[in-house]
């Protein structure tokens, strides 16, 4: 249960990197990104958006579309909430992960699983885009006409085996993250569009449970 609710959670983030043509940014253009996003996620205290996820599997021929809403709230609450195609919830809150299949639920003791941990830790990062500083990454930068883009490779073969690149889109003049991609090392993709998001309004701590 333990490795296909890890693959779960992965697959909320993955993508291929089809984009505008990118080229690399400058040292000083690096600087710079990196301090403003990284100012605006140390601001951050609460965000809501909603989201629209495409999945990619090789053996289909069209993505997998869904679509749902999401709840961060600093420094351990974050709760997706998937309205489309079918009703479904994770919610990481208290060091513990709990999913809700449509009425079924599961628990995971993050303490007790060093992996849950560093997942929930990259997804609250990826979102916030507060993954500058990761140690388990090698980041580099890049830009297209309309975005900057961060690309992270794991280090470690804990996170590699699940994940091969985090890809981070900031659209621009904005320092948080507009798009997460995450490729696995199948090549299968997911890709997250944030869409009407809110950062820092009143979410009360009743709404993360199930």
């Amino acid at each position: 249960m333990k490795t296909k609710l890890i693959l779960l959670l992965v697959s909320v983030f993955h993508i291929a990197l089809t984009k505008a043509q990118e080229t690399a940014m400058s040292s000083a253009e690096i600087t710079s990104f990196k301090q403003a996003v990284v100012a605006e996620a140390q601001k951050i205290k609460t965000l809501k958006t909603d989201f629209v996820q495409y999945k990619h599997l090789d053996f289909l021929s069209k993505e997998i579309t869904s679509s749902g809403s999401m709840l961060l709230k600093n420094p351990n609450k974050l709760l997706w909430k998937y309205n489309t195609p079918i009703q479904y919830g994770i919610l990481f809150k208290d060091n513990k992960v709990l999913v809700n299949d449509q009425g079924k639920k599961n628990k995971v003791d993050l303490g007790n699983n060093k992996k849950f941990e560093k997942i929930n830790k990259m997804i609250i990062g990826s979102i916030s885009g507060d993954l500058f500083a990761a140690d388990d990454f090698t980041i580099t930068f890049h830009k297209n006409r309309n975005q900057r883009i961060a690309k992270l490779s794991p280090k470690t073969k804990e996170l590699s085996a699940y994940i091969q690149t985090i890809v981070l889109y900031f659209n621009d003049q904005q320092s948080t993250v507009s798009e997460v991609q995450l490729i696995e090392p199948s090549k299968d993709y997911t890709k997250i569009v944030f869409k009407n998001k809110q950062i820092n309004q009143p979410i009360s701590d009743a709404l993360f449970s199930f």
